[in-house]
């Protein structure tokens, strides 16, 4: 199933697979999301869904149930 990923600020959208890395979805869009441990206990990868939910990039996936899924950068300065 394909899903339509939209990154805000960068007001960027791609279609993903469900299931498929957020990470590599945001690479194949050329959205920067700062990773750090890549385990998702640094916290450098948060990004929030449209949803208000927050979440780790580096260990979540396209969700299966969503046509849309829209994921707001945040901008730390300390990454």
């Amino acid at each position: 199933m394909t899903v339509r990923v939209h990154f805000l600020p960068d007001d960027v959208t791609v279609d993903a697979q469900v299931g498929e890395p957020l990470l590599d979805v945001a690479d194949r869009a050329e959205v920067i999301i700062p990773t750090g441990c890549l385990m998702g206990t640094c916290h450098a990868c948060t990004v929030e869904l449209d949803d208000g939910e927050i979440i780790r990039a580096c260990i979540s996936s396209v969700p299966d149930g969503c046509e849309e899924l829209t994921i707001n950068l945040f901008s730390d300065p300390t990454w």
